[in-house]
């Protein structure tokens, strides 16, 4: 009954999508139509979706079933060779009105007027053609116009009603990411000692504009021109005056887009209180990897070790988190979630180091990879948790990867790396994963890749284990980054076998990567001296093991002064505050009808700008063919943001409706963009282009759109496949 009741909800939410994009065609179409009648241009049809006429109405004809264009045709015809006929047609209208089978948009059709077939062409003085070219320049950029109209209306409404959305005020920040290691130009004056970005940060001002909501600064960052920077500005609790921050967005690994590392701010409540059955059963699966014991979705966390933390009383839940892990010193932090019926769990939490990041870049495809490392030691990949199709392969939540395509025991970043590389469609796996007290290797033959991706989340070992990767054998990058370092970390010059465990530091047991960090913080005399106990893996039949630490053999481990300051910008975080939590919300509204007109013109006048910087960003290499979407893919997230509300249905065809006046507009012979530049052309040398050079001109832009086409459907329809 549940899968069924889902079922229905998310196809009525495809039929008011697919519903909104016809009326948003119809309304360009409709452009094209009011401007064609007031340029005295013939109209033969309008219609609401394609293929034959389920009815039609014409006047002098009345409302009838089917089409009944043939018939006035044939009538037309006859009065032209007989005259005498000719009062047969009198007080008839030469436009048929059609509501077709397919209603999936409209189109209308024009005397001497068709796209895709130049050739056909007519000499009546009402035909398309007889037109003065200023008039048919109206009639083509009308539909344009009429969509720009549309997305101004259908702002403003949304911004009159109230769009709830997520503030612009950051929730947390992803360690060694762009947001992590900036420095604000007046943090030395303002007294700011530590780095980067901060949960709980308002921004008040993005490029010298003050933002709506948080999407503002996730499109910032996606457009911002390549390695140039976007100027940020921010509020933080106890201090005087705003931050100045200069920030340059780098490629996000798992997405491919420009990103500076931060996520929205969330509210107290864990995430997911809406799910249920097997939906719910992997959202407690995550938040169990993610360090909860107890807690479920739905509960709100009411205190973080002795400060409260309920709504108000003390910052975001995810500031009060990374407020108290960075305080912790590695300690365990006790927390408190209350159910709705007032009852509490109590849970204790075990921060992690945010391990420093390294920039290495292939020499050969030049992209760039961030190594998370402590000291040059890096932790190996593991599955964080797994999608249904990478759980229905084999995969599970906790898998180690032993190996992966050609890379053994392999790093995040050299994980991903080897996933997307060349473009494969499946590759090998080998996990190691502990059951029954055992570690067992587990060998996939072939997983299937997608669009870059087997279908897991990923993280590392670093929480539970001491596991070490091989530093990438690729030369370091000078691009990005908070600060360029010579050379390799001193982990990194050891050379350990990949699958090497550290048992000890300087004869302290260590069992995982935050020991070890704190073994070498508290190594202050001899920092050119330290010893590391690592043991290399030994499989036994099925099983995997490491020798005990005093088999292990000894490694010096030097750390120089650039070492040292690494280490020193670590800090202690917990994972679940920035994935646990749902979104702090607000109501995006005007406050008066004035307001919300101005709202309304300004996410108008800002989505026409994203679309034309997305297609420059294209040319440019930041935004990648397979961001694009398609109509699958459309239909895909507006049935999404459907499912969040009528007001965001609302918001998502004015979205639509902007960007296909861009694309229509774009200089491609068979939209309207190309017809336009073709008529300023018949403008300036008083003749037009050759009906061959348009065809030819139809053909090119017809195959270019097609194939386009095809690619962003197969990229959409295996994105929800693997999704699901």
């Amino acid at each position: 009954m549940e899968r069924l009741l889902s079922t229905l909800s998310t196809l009525t939410d495809l039929a008011l999508v697919i519903g909104g994009f016809t009326l948003i065609i119809v309304i360009h179409e409709l452009g094209h139509f009011i401007a064609a009648r007031w340029a005295g241009i013939r109209v033969m049809a309008f219609a609401v979706g394609f293929g034959p006429a389920i009815v039609s109405y014409r006047k002098g004809y009345g409302l009838r079933r089917g089409s009944s264009e043939q018939e006035y045709l044939t009538r037309v015809a006859a009065a032209k060779d007989d005259p005498a006929q000719a009062p047969a047609l009198a007080g008839v209208s030469a436009t048929e009105y059609r509501w077709n089978y397919l209603p999936l948009g409209g189109y209308v059709k024009m005397l001497g007027q068709d796209d895709s077939d130049p050739t056909a062409t007519s000499t009546e003085s009402d035909s398309y053609q007889s037109a003065s070219p200023w008039k048919r320049m109206v009639v083509i950029s009308a539909g344009v116009i009429f969509n720009v109209i549309l997305a101004a209306v259908l702002f403003v409404g949304v911004f009159t009603v109230g769009l709830p959305t997520e503030p612009c005020k950051v929730g947390f920040v992803a360690p060694g990411s762009p947001a992590f290691e900036a420095v604000a130009s007046n943090a030395g004056t303002l007294g700011i000692k530590q780095s980067g970005l901060q949960p709980g940060d308002e921004i008040v001002r993005l490029e010298g504009e003050i933002p709506q909501s948080f999407k503002d600064l996730t499109l910032a960052s996606a457009m911002a021109s390549p390695n140039e920077a976007i100027a940020i500005d921010v509020v933080r609790e106890g201090v005087a005056e705003p931050l100045h921050f200069l920030v340059v967005p780098r490629e996000d690994p798992y997405s491919r887009m420009l990103s500076i590392g931060v996520g929205p701010a969330s509210g107290s409540m864990l995430d997911g209180a809406e799910l249920k059955g097997a939906a719910k059963a992997e959202a407690i699966a995550g938040m169990r990897q993610l360090g909860l014991a107890m807690a479920e979705p739905g509960m709100t966390l009411v205190r973080v070790g002795d400060r409260s933390a309920a709504k108000g009383s003390d910052g975001l839940a995810a500031a009060v988190l990374v407020r108290a892990a960075e305080a912790s010193g590695g300690a365990p932090i006790e927390v408190e979630f209350a159910r709705a019926d007032g009852t509490t769990v109590v849970e204790t939490l075990k921060p992690e180091p945010a391990l420093a990041t390294r920039a290495v870049q292939n020499p050969s495809t030049k992209a760039v990879i961030r190594v998370g490392h402590l000291a040059g030691l890096v932790p190996v990949m593991q599955v964080r948790s797994a999608s249904k199709n990478a759980a229905e392969q084999g995969l599970a939540a906790g898998d180690v990867f032993v190996r992966l395509g050609d890379m053994e025991w392999p790093s995040v970043a050299e994980g991903i790396a080897e996933i997307k590389r060349g473009g494969r469609t499946e590759i090998a796996v080998t996990v190691a994963r502990e059951v029954g007290g055992e570690v067992r290797i587990i060998k996939f033959p072939t997983i299937k890749v997608v669009n870059g991706t087997i279908g897991f989340s990923p993280g590392d070992t670093s929480a539970s284990s001491t596991l070490v990767a091989r530093w990438p054998v690729l030369p370091e990058a000078k691009t990005g980054g908070f600060e360029v370092f010579n050379g390799k970390p001193a982990g990194a010059r050891l050379g350990l076998t990949p699958g090497s465990k550290i048992t000890a530091v300087n004869g302290r047991p260590v069992a995982s990567f935050a020991e070890v960090w704190l073994a070498l913080a508290a190594i202050t005399d001899d920092a050119a001296g330290v010893r590391l106990t690592v043991s290399s893996p030994v499989t036994s039949g099925k099983t995997l093991a490491w020798p005990k630490r005093e088999t292990g053999a000894e490694h010096a481990l030097a750390l120089g002064a650039e070492d040292l300051k690494e280490l020193s910008r670590t800090r202690w975080s917990i994972p679940l505050a920035e994935f646990a939590f749902e979104p702090e919300r607000m109501l995006l509204q005007g406050a008066d009808p004035a307001e919300a007109i101005g709202m309304g013109l300004h996410e108008t006048l800002g989505t026409m700008k994203s679309t034309y910087l997305t297609f420059l960003r294209l040319f440019q290499g930041t935004v990648k063919v397979e961001h694009l979407k398609g109509p699958v893919g459309i239909a895909d997230v507006g049935t999404q943001l459907a499912s969040r509300g009528f007001v965001w249905l609302l918001f998502f065809m004015g979205l639509v409706s902007v960007n296909l006046a861009v694309v229509n507009f774009l200089p491609l012979p068979i939209v309207d963009g190309g017809q336009f530049l073709m008529i300023i052309y018949e403008q300036v040398t008083g003749k037009p282009v050759s009906v061959q050079i348009q065809a030819n001109l139809a053909r090119v832009g017809l195959l270019f759109v097609v194939c386009v086409f095809l690619f962003v459907t197969f990229n959409d329809v295996a994105k929800l496949i693997w999704r699901n």
